[in-house]
């Protein structure tokens, strides 16, 4: 069985929705899935686990979460290597420039992310959940 973790941050609820929904996704393809918010997880943590998804909203100017998330991202960020790596987020305004940016990021580093980072406008509509659990089930 597969471990997988799904680290995030949620200003609003939306990347923590399409958190849960990886949860889910990844679960029902046979992984054992462990949620975490972003202040509670390390580098540490990273042992055991396998597949590792990191959500984050668009902040200010399409930025990554600087309080919490990006500390913890950047604590974590050498020790991805040899994972299954998958980014998520949502976003209110601009275009992703944000997701194509920190994916642009982990690729120039050499990291393989499992499918380009998925962004959801605002709320996560049922599409939207679907598209996560299938995002779950790449990671399991």
């Amino acid at each position: 069985m597969s471990e997988v973790a799904v680290v995030y941050w949620s200003g609003t609820g939306n990347t923590e929705a399409m958190a849960h929904a990886i949860i889910e996704g990844a679960q029902n393809a046979g992984a054992h899935a462990a949620l975490f918010h972003a202040r509670s997880f390390d580098a540490d943590r990273l042992t055991g686990y396998e597949g590792i998804a990191l959500g984050c909203p668009a902040m200010g100017a399409e930025e990554l979460e600087d309080t919490e998330f990006l500390p913890m991202y950047e604590g974590i960020k050498d020790a991805l290597q040899g994972k299954k790596l998958a980014l998520f987020g949502s976003y209110g305004w601009g275009d992703g420039e944000w997701m194509r940016n920190w994916q642009r990021e982990l690729q120039g580093l050499g990291y393989t992310l499992v499918a380009d980072g998925l962004i959801l406008n605002e709320t996560p509509d049922d599409e939207g959940l679907a598209n996560c659990r299938e995002l779950g089930s790449m990671l399991a």
